[in-house]
């Protein structure tokens, strides 16, 4: 197939739900062997594009037309989509934790005869494929035995084992860290070598820049334009413009702190590993926050940023061994959540789905969980109240949708992540631990949720922002503590952090801190 041959065109289309039109009369061209993006901000339409084009949302629930290798397709479920050879991978990986490789990898595509599986002729297909990925691990080890990283490949050797020739990704770096996110980006590119053509949603816009041949811009569910990235001299600021439909002048809002005296301190932390007590997470960490103050803290993945806020968080995590909480110089008692957001704490989860909302819920009922006794009297909830509350949140926030009676399941992931964020600003905390709140978020929404994070700083409460990228924690933080192999290695103010001079921090622990027993107030 020749290089400029078209290999898929969407024509039209466009994707109704109760209320909302996702898509209107939205046209996507991709070529043959090409890599090409699609952006937008959460909630503009690109991933049930994606659903329309893999069948997920069947013919007939939209209109338009699919026109692939040069035939109109009118795929009734994703076996049908994967049958011509277009594979998606979903942002949430659809894996078995439980399962081995080999069994995920051949799941509902077993090999064997007359409903006998060959299990031997799998796991040998399973090297071959696991190689083809780079990756080396023994193909009888269970999903949940290996890292994000690793099974994002495991996904992608599902799919060659699919013979895919045309693979969609949604937001496949989202929860990966630098190495493995240049090592799938590296895959893409030799998949497209091979005559593999890819479309990845995004929002690192770097990755894009760096991989895409062509981007196609979609905003409030309509296309606004298709960029040449090498013919156009596309930059990050030019698919901004697109995405946004204006230039931010920064990344960051405008924001002047205004720090007071040192409430929240923890001393000589140290927690085991939920299962292998041997092993410690959180080794005599120490650290404070002032009234005001936004501190980062920074580490690679795996170095126990999460395991010590959410130990911190009503021992949340791993095994408590030793340690000492003081809010406002007094000590306090805090061994479990409920205690914690008595005590002023909140904790917003880097896994909004999993351990941030309840997806069965509505948006009103997600607001308000975290504190029910603000709006209950005698055990009972006033819904008036309940109602009243989320729509002020719903205004406050901007939180993309019609009414707060939705399920909180419908929207992006940017609106899902604004949901979060008010139910733990409802509990009115002293102290908010935000884990990742811009991950797989687009800059739009970004610079709303610094906009928020700043206006809590404000209100003289003390955030502590737990984050993968260095530039968001240079950009919001006003100092940064770094963190390796579960030891607070270095604390930073703003003024003298830099991407090296965390990067050093981050990766040995030879400098200590001056926190312990130091008066910072």
């Amino acid at each position: 197939m020749s290089s400029n041959a078209v290999i898929l065109e969407m024509r039209a289309i466009t994707k109704e739900f109760p209320g909302v039109k996702a898509l209107e009369d939205v046209s996507l061209t991709v070529k043959a062997d090409e890599i090409h993006a699609i952006c937008g901000e959460n909630g503009a339409g690109k991933s049930t594009l994606m659903k329309v084009l893999s069948g997920v949302y069947p013919y007939g629930t939209y209109s338009g037309e699919i026109v692939y290798n040069g035939e109109e397709m009118r795929f009734k479920d994703i076996k049908s989509s994967e049958q011509q050879g277009i594979v998606i991978i979903h942002q949430e990986l659809a894996l078995i934790p439980e399962l081995s490789i080999t069994e995920n990898i051949f799941l509902g595509n077993e090999p064997g005869r007359r409903g006998v599986i060959n299990w031997q002729e799998a796991k040998t297909r399973a090297v071959e494929l696991l190689a083809r990925v780079g990756l080396t691990d023994d193909p009888d080890t269970p999903i949940k035995n290996i890292g994000v990283g690793k099974q994002q490949l495991v996904e992608i050797a599902k799919a060659l084992n699919k013979s895919v020739k045309l693979l969609i990704l949604d937001e496949p770096t989202a929860a990966l860290n630098e190495a493995e996110s240049a090592h799938l980006l590296d895959l893409i590119l030799g998949l497209k070598s091979k005559g593999i053509s890819s479309i990845m949603i995004s929002h690192k816009l770097n990755e894009i820049e760096r991989v895409a041949d062509e981007i196609t811009i979609i905003r409030d569910g309509r296309t606004i334009e298709t960029l040449n990235v090498k013919a156009d001299g596309v930059d990050e600021d030019r698919i901004i413009r697109g995405m946004v439909g204006r230039t931010l002048e920064s990344r960051f809002p405008e924001h002047t702190p205004n720090i007071g005296e040192k409430f929240f301190e923890v001393k000589d932390w140290v927690v085991q590993h939920p299962q292998i007590t041997e092993r410690l997470v959180v080794k005599n960490s120490s650290f404070f926050v002032r009234r005001g103050e936004i501190v980062g803290f920074a580490g690679l993945m795996g170095a126990g940023r999460t395991e010590l806020a959410m130990s911190v968080f009503g021992r949340s995590y791993g095994n408590f061994v030793s340690g000492e909480l003081y809010k406002d110089g007094k000590e306090i008692q805090v061994r479990n959540v409920s205690e914690a957001i008595d005590e002023g704490m909140a904790y917003v989860s880097e896994d909004r789905k999993v351990l941030g909302l309840n997806l069965l819920d509505d948006i009103k009922e997600s607001i308000v969980s975290a504190k029910l006794k603000k709006i209950s009297k005698f055990n009972v909830v006033n819904d008036e109240e309940e109602h009243k509350v989320a729509e002020e949140y719903r205004k406050s926030l901007r939180i993309k949708t019609p009414d707060v009676d939705r399920g909180v399941s419908t929207l992006s992931g940017g609106n899902q992540q604004k949901v979060v964020l008010a139910k733990w600003m409802f509990t009115d905390p002293d102290l908010l631990i935000l884990d990742e709140p811009t991950r797989g978020i687009d800059v739009g929404a970004k610079y709303e949720i610094y906009g928020i994070i700043q206006q809590l700083a404000s209100q003289g409460k003390g955030v502590i922002v737990i984050s993968s990228e260095l530039p968001e924690l240079l950009g919001i933080s006003d100092r940064i503590y770094t963190i390796f192999e579960g030891q607070i290695t270095n604390e930073l103010p703003i003024s003298e952090a830099t991407p090296e001079t965390l990067l050093k921090s981050m990766t040995s622990a030879t400098k200590r801190p001056v926190t312990k027993g130091a008066s910072h107030s």
